[in-house]
């Protein structure tokens, strides 16, 4: 292996200094896109959040379990939010999902068990995109309004907010109820007696009649328990064509069968049914990309899902996250964004892309702000928190991304992946430490925080779909060491356990300085190779680099080990010393994390710092 890393270290050494913000995608942001300070989202579920009740009964009803609701989110919770360092809510869960509690008395249908996933239901099968879950409103019939006042409480704690959209696919039985008037519902004119027709909503299989999946290996909706739908049967006649693509009358139970596909325009064969961009729009403003398609005719699913997006940025949502957004032709996505975007020209707009070779088309020609940067520094980062990987990967990954590297939205967390604490993740959420300082400094993209993950939230609990490990996005659950940060609604951390409130106060103090930091929208340069080369007791669990503007220079270095120290002299090479026009002697530093000291020794151009690192620790110095 170190033959292979020395060669590796030729090969980036040449490419030192250009490892930094590639200067051709800077001078692509608009003038208020590089005035920006680095951006906070904070996911988090309405459902979960302020939901205090601590009872844990598998497949548990709302009335066992508890429900959190808008209401929980008050002046004083968004404050705290705001005063851990962030800048955007992402509140997951909000379009009128299908949910098992019973709402009829409110006009609202009841939804079928065997089509559902868990009790309170996946907040990926939405029934009606021009309404809100009714478990989150303390008055289902007023829910619209109550999330409004959530919207103008969270803009009046300073934070701007998303809310899903899912253009892939929509629950299965799909009702819309609260379309406007002018405007249809997904399917309602459908020609059923085709597999596709261009302007249907949904590919059907004609002459068959869905039948619900085979449940294997003991599973039972609602883990068995009585409810009047649930009888192995749902009416669908004709099927429809599950959100997953699968085109059989009757998926597979891991499938995604409480879905259905959107048709965009794709025939079955898989070719086009619609314009497609001309060469050369990759490098077209959105206002171009508006213009192409002011005269064309698109497909009648791309109309609605853009009326669904214009409907809540008009209420005053500021933004998007974009579920599975590589399963839907790139060319909506311009048509879309572009129409977002003459809307809101600052709308926050992010979405799922997890192939590498689709980035950069979803984001020229299909005009998204930013992608999960998943497979690249999430999986990396992953893979040394749990102790096999090595972090000579990380300078790897950014000089494969730098000419994107402010669209790729960082993040160790989210409802999909395993919570760090949880014992299949890395088992003690200390260890997110050194890989949430590198996350959030490393570049200008925006950093992602999953509720819970400040507090070392392990996702233990059975909640009932699924398994632990994460966080249930399916059932009514208590989300425990986050009701104990809650404490009662007083938002203060009364309950917490000490090692939590430090885990807290390290999250506090990482995002905030990063939120206010002119360097972490600046440059940036990988050092780690260098000391690889030159440094003694320097190794493949340390990782450095250094990032700067004018006003300000940062020098990061952080530990992944949790049982070893290090004791080194980190070195700056020439070319950096060169680049930030300092002269032979000492200059003080200072940790912006705790305040600890320290000295860059420059001699003969070359910066040498001591360095005491203890297990998980890191130092964000920043150079006076």
């Amino acid at each position: 292996m170190k033959g292979v890393w020395k060669l590796t270290f030729v090969c980036i050494s040449i490419v030192f200094l250009g490892c930094k913000t590639d200067k051709n995608a800077t001078e692509k942001m608009t003038q208020s896109q590089a005035a920006k300070k680095k951006q906070v989202v904070y996911q988090v579920f309405p459902r979960l959040f302020g939901n205090t009740n601590t009872n844990k009964k598998p497949w548990g009803t709302l009335e066992e379990n508890g429900v959190g609701k808008f209401s929980d989110f008050s002046k004083e919770a968004l404050k705290e939010i705001k005063d851990l360092g962030v800048t955007y809510i992402w509140y997951t869960g909000v379009p009128h999902h299908g949910v098992i509690t019973d709402y009829s008395e409110f006009g609202i249908s009841n939804d079928d068990p065997d089509i559902f996933k868990g009790r309170a239901g996946s907040p990926y099968a939405v029934k009606d995109y021009y309404n809100v879950n009714p478990d989150l409103a303390e008055n289902p019939e007023k829910r619209l309004e109550e999330f409004q006042n959530l919207i103008q409480r969270t803009h009046a704690a300073g934070l701007k907010l998303l809310i899903d959209i899912v253009p892939n696919h929509v629950a299965r039985n799909y009702e819309g109820k609260s379309t406007p008037k002018g405007s249809e519902p997904f399917g309602a004119t459908d020609n059923t007696l085709v597999e596709y027709e261009r302007n249907n909503n949904f590919y059907y299989v004609p002459d068959a009649e869905f039948k619900v999946p085979n449940w294997e290996n003991g599973y039972l909706p609602l883990g068995g328990d009585a409810n009047v739908l649930s009888d192995g049967k749902y009416e669908e006649i004709p099927a429809k064509w599950t959100g997953n693509g699968s085109r059989s009358p009757q998926p597979n139970m891991n499938d995604w069968y409480e879905t259905v596909k959107i048709n965009y325009g794709v025939r079955p064969d898989g070719s086009y049914d619609f314009d497609r961009l001309p060469d050369g729009y990759d490098s077209k403003s959105y206002n171009e990309h508006y213009q192409f398609w002011s005269d064309k005719d698109v497909p009648s699913s791309w109309k609605k899902f853009k009326n669904i997006a214009l409907y809540w940025l008009e209420m005053g949502v500021d933004g998007f996250r974009y579920d599975m957004a590589e399963m839907v032709p790139v060319e909506f996505w311009s048509y879309m964004n572009s129409h977002i975007k003459m809307k809101n020209a600052d709308a926050f707009l992010l979405a799922e892309v997890y192939q590498p070779g689709l980035y950069r088309e979803y984001l020229h020609k299909g005009k998204m702000d930013y992608l999960y940067d998943k497979v690249e520094l999430y999986d990396s980062l992953k893979h040394i928190m749990q102790g096999h990987g090595w972090t000579d990967h990380i300078p790897k990954v950014q000089e494969g991304l730098q000419d994107i590297e402010h669209n790729m939205l960082h993040f160790l967390e989210n409802h999909d992946e395993q919570r760090i604490a949880s014992p299949d993740f890395a088992g003690s959420a200390e260890k997110g430490k050194p890989a949430m300082v590198v996350s959030a400094t490393i570049s200008t993209s925006p950093t992602m925080l999953y509720f819970g993950q400040e507090v070392g939230e392990a996702g233990k609990e059975d909640a009932g779909f699924g398994k632990p490990t994460r966080t249930s996005i399916f059932d009514y659950i208590g989300v425990p060491a986050h009701q104990r940060w809650l404490n009662d609604r007083k938002f203060d951390g009364g309950q917490l356990f000490e090692e939590e409130k430090n885990l807290r106060d390290y999250y506090k103090r990482l995002l905030n300085f990063t939120v206010n930091s002119d360097a972490l929208m600046g440059e940036y340069a990988d050092i780690h190779y260098y000391n690889r080369e030159h440094t003694d007791n320097y190794n493949h669990r340390v990782l450095s680099f250094v990032r700067w503007s004018a006003d300000e220079r940062l020098i990061v270095v952080s530990n992944f080990d949790a049982d070893k120290e290090y004791s080194f002299e980190l070195k700056i090479p020439n070319e950096l010393i060169q680049k930030w026009n300092l002269k032979d002697g000492e200059y003080s530093l200072e940790d912006v994390l705790y305040g600890n000291e320290n000295l860059l020794k420059v001699n003969e151009g070359i910066g040498k710092i001591q360095i005491e690192l203890k297990g998980l620790e890191s130092f964000i110095f920043q150079l006076n």
